[in-house]
Order: structure tokens, then C-alpha cells, then sequence
């Protein structure tokens, strides 16, 4: 039996779908449902690196691990890399295809529909339920034409679809009918209820926007979920610099400027979360905070934003920051940013030629046309810390680093090694997306970066707390027999029912 399939669409972007998808997963994993998420497509700088040596959207990746399964190239088929304001790099099925202006991947949606419908049919072989995220919102009308990310697909796996909006930003009834009113009459027929999100006050209150909204579109509201407060889940795209609050004790200043094209800054939530450290993303043209450690975050392209770094007072910054004694650390293309050079022979992140870097590690990068795509796990090199300090992650990058930088590693991997530390300790880069997610190596950075006593905080259960969080809101707030019921769940199981009816 084919799986059934239930698609979750945004009245606008941020609206929610990432988080309901990975809650509805999570809850229906826990009532014994073989269940897989799905994106048709995504277009995000957080990737993640699949089982299948492939990269995904980050958010996919949290929704199979809400659903307990490995990441898997066929959960999102298609990953849009923005590179410039009218061009992206294209990833079919886990690999870069090709980078393209807009109008040319509009012409080659045509492609991708096929690819996304073959992911597709894969994983219906496989699971019983498909929790498929739409992106952006249904009504986009200029995206309409060979639609594949929301109705476009819907219609073509003849599925139903949840229409989830966020009251917490407003206008949230005009939001709902009026995406109802830009669809086709077919498509408004797929809509089997709605969910708002972000809600604070008395439901109360609200009843009779409710009440008006059921009268007005023949649809049922599903459920109401509130605001969560600090709720931590792993972003699609959204930078986040929410406080942590902490009462005394010492604390790390720890910065990361905002590059135009900054690209899986996921990996610093474990920083943004940890209890002694204030954590701040800082926009280039904003002003420069003291700190005792700044970070130079991963780039989908790293010469233009090299370029955009050295032309703001960032470089002078950083300078003043080592001339005081503060520790820099750069990943993956802020580990490329360090060196000499960055070439681009061959044109890969856009025209093709020479940048000269920030020059603070002795080693040169040339971008390839092959990424690298790959688990790795090994140890911390620092002085002062233990030799089996374990680290793990994953590596996405073009770049082919040489250089006499090399000879000091700041990671020691399982048959090679990783990034680079100065002789002088001021001064480290790595390729690892997820240098901070063990406590051990957290704790080890943290130390190294000047705090004096890091605590241990397991990143893997805060993680899991926002997944169960958020599964558990669900199961409290949405009439889940009236959805189940849509679907064709009974009882923990899928049923034969497909469609929308």
C-alpha cells in the first residue's frame, strides 16, 4: 500500500510549517506510525548532510529526526542556495547541479517536477504517512506557473493540505481567506482545515474571529497553538538573537558578523542557548560589540562576502580584537576567509578570479566543482585539553585548502585533518558545521576562548526538548481525531483513504 500523504502550507513565510511538520512527526512517530517528512522544495542556506552522502534543507533534517529516521536526499529532493539576489545554486537529489539566474530555473521547474515526484514516490513505497512542508505561500501568482513546492505538487499527488497561519504578526483572518480567494477551486477544495499559530491571550477572545472564519470558508479550524516561548528549533533560514537570561557568573562575549550570504548559522545555536555565553549575530554596518571571541561563520559565497567584510570596518576590527588578546575562529568559509587566497579558477560562487583573504593563517583555498559531502567525527588539537576530547559534524564546501597552516590542525579526523590553529593559539579555522554540538568539545572551545569554567550543555536534548515541545503542543491544541479522521488514521494506523475527497 502506497503511503498517505498530508501536506502543511504557510499563509506566508514563517508562518509555522516547518515547526508543525516537525511536531506532527514527532506525535505520530509516537502513536507507532512508519511516518517521513518531506519538502518538495526548499530554498535555505542551512543544509545538513544525509545518510546517502546528499545535503538538504536543516529543517528536513530535524524533521527526520523527529520522525527518528537518518536524513535522506529523497526528503528534499530539490535545495535552492541563493548566491545572489537572482541567482541560486541548484541541488537535485543531494547534488549541485548547476547555479541559475531565476528565469532560467523557472524554465527548468519543468525538470525538477520530476525529480521531486520520483523522491516522492520512493518514500511512499516505504512509509505509511508522507508529512510533506510546503514553501513560501500557495498565493505567490507570479510562482504559479509549473508550481512544484505547494498546490503544484498537491494537485499532482492528489493530496490534502492544512493552510497554517500566524496570528502573532497580524491580519491573520485576511491572511487565511485571502490565500483562499487566489486559489483555484480545485485547490481550495485540498484545504481540510486551518491552524493559527503564535496565539497569546484568551482563546476566548478569539472565538468569534473562529466561529466567523468556519461560517465564512465551510472549513474547519483545527486548532489554535500558542506562543512559545523560547521554543528552540533548529531554523530554515531565520537568524535568531533571542537572550538567554542568567543570573551572575561569568560571561563569554561571543560574536558573529551577518554575511549577505551566510550559510548554516545552526551551527551556533548551541552558543546562543549555552547559560555563560552572550551570544550576538551583528549586522556589518551595525556597531562592533567588545568580545572576547568572534567567529566567522560559514558563507554559500565566500568572495563576494569576504569582499563585503574587508570593505566594512569589520577587518580593522578583527585586527584591534587579536592585537588585544581576543580569540578568532573561523568555519568553513570563514576558515577560508583566514587564509592568503581564495581562487575561483573555474567560476563556482560567480566570476571567476582571485580574492585576497584576510591573511591571518598561512594557507590558500581554490573552489572545485565537486563539493565535499561528509560525516566525520575526531579530536580536538588544542593546548591545554585532553587528546580524547571528541568531536563530530559534517562538511559542505567546494574549497581545497593547502598550505604550511595545515601542519598545526585544529582537529585531528579519522584518517586525515581538519582546519588550522596559528602558533600563537589566537587564531583557528575548521571545516566542521557542528564544532560546538558535543559538550565535551563545546566546553573545550568555550575554555579556550576565555571562559574560565564552561559548563556541560547537552545540545543533542535540547534539541529533543524543542522537538517534544512542540509535538506535545499539538497533541493539546489541535482536534486531532477530526484531522486523523480526514486522513484515514485510526488507532495509531493509516487506512486505505486517499485524496482530498
Amino acid at each position: 500500500m502506497k503511503a498517505i500523504t498530508l501536506m502543511v502550507q504557510g499563509t506566508t513565510s514563517d508562518a509555522g510549517k516547518s515547526a508543525l511538520v516537525t511536531g506532527l512527526c514527532r506525535l505520530l512517530q509516537r502513536r507507532g506510525v512508519n511516518v517521513a517528512p518531506f519538502k518538495p522544495q526548499n530554498m535555505a542556506l542551512n543544509s545538513a548532510v544525509t545518510c546517502d552522502g546528499g545535503e538538504i534543507g536543516r529543517a528536513q533534517a530535524v524533521q527526520a529526526q523527529a520522525a527518528r529516521l537518518a536524513p535522506h536526499t529523497d526528503m528534499n529532493p530539490v535545495l535552492l542556495k541563493p548566491q545572489s539576489d537572482t541567482a541560486a545554486q541548484v541541488i537535485i537529489h543531494g547534488r549541485a547541479i548547476s547555479t541559475m539566474e531565476a528565469a532560467a530555473y523557472h524554465d527548468y521547474k519543468r525538470v525538477a517536477r520530476d525529480a521531486v515526484l520520483a523522491s516522492h514516490a520512493r518514500l511512499s513505497q516505504q512509509y505509511e504517512l508522507i508529512i510533506v512542508e510546503g514553501a513560501g505561500s500557495p498565493a505567490e501568482i507570479n510562482l504559479r506557473d509549473h508550481d512544484i513546492a505547494n498546490m503544484g505538487f498537491a494537485e499532482a499527488v492528489d493530496c490534502p493540505v492544512i493552510l497554517i497561519a500566524d496570528i502573532d504578526r497580524g491580519g491573520v483572518f485576511a491572511h487565511i481567506v485571502g490565500t483562499l480567494k487566489l486559489l483555484a477551486e480545485s485547490e481550495r477544495r485540498r484545504v481540510v482545515g486551518f491552524v493559527i499559530n503564535r496565539f497569546r491571550g484568551e482563546l476566548e477572545l478569539l472565538q468569534p474571529g473562529l466561529e466567523w472564519l468556519v461560517n465564512y470558508t465551510g472549513k474547519p479550524v483545527l486548532g489554535v497553538l500558542p506562543y512559545l516561548h523560547g521554543l528552540h528549533l533548529e531554523a530554515e533560514d531565520t537568524l535568531c538573537n533571542d537572550d538567554v537570561v542568567v543570573d551572575g557568573g561569568q560571561r563569554l562575549r561571543v560574536i558573529v558578523p551577518v554575511l549577505p550570504r551566510i550559510s548554516n548559522h545552526t551551527d551556533f545555536d548551541v552558543l546562543r542557548l549555552h547559560p555563560q555565553v552572550d551570544f550576538q549575530f551583528v549586522a556589518l554596518d551595525g556597531e562592533i560589540p567588545a568580545a572576547d571571541l568572534i567567529i566567522l561563520p560559514g558563507s554559500k559565497s565566500v568572495r563576494d562576502d569576504l569582499a563585503h567584510l574587508q570593505a566594512s570596518q569589520w577587518q580593522d576590527a578583527i585586527l584591534r580584537h587579536l592585537r588585544y588578546g581576543g580569540k578568532l575562529l573561523g568555519i568553513c568559509g570563514g576558515f577560508q576567509m583566514l587564509g592568503q587566497e581564495i581562487n575561483d579558477p573555474l567560476g563556482i560562487e560567480g566570476e571567476a578570479g582571485t580574492s585576497q583573504g584576510l591573511r591571518l593563517l598561512a594557507l590558500t583555498t581554490t573552489l572545485a566543482a565537486e563539493k565535499t559531502l561528509c560525516h566525520v567525527q575526531g579530536r580536538l588539537n588544542l593546548d591545554g585539553v585532553p587528546g580524547d576530547v571528541m568531536v563530530s559534524g559534517y562538511e559542505i564546501h567546494a574549497g581545497r585548502t593547502r598550505g604550511d597552516a595545515l601542519a598545526y590542525p585544529l582537529v585531528r579526523l579519522t584518517g586525515r585533518n581538519d582546519g588550522a590553529i596559528s602558533v600563537d593559539g589566537q587564531v583557528a579555522g575548521s571545516y566542521l558545521h557542528g564544532l560546538f554540538d558535543s559538550s565535551e568539545a563545546c566546553q573545550a572551545l568555550l575554555h579556550w576562548a576565555g571562559l574560565e569554567k564552561p559548563q556541560a550543555v547537552d545540545y543533542h536534548a535540547l534539541r529533543e526538548a524543542g522537538i517534544e515541545r512542540i509535538s506535545d503542543a499539538i497533541e493539546a491544541h489541535l482536534e486531532l481525531d477530526v484531522l486523523f479522521e480526514q486522513l484515514g488514521i485510526k488507532d495509531g494506523r493509516a487506512s486505505n483513504r486517499r485524496g482530498a475527497g
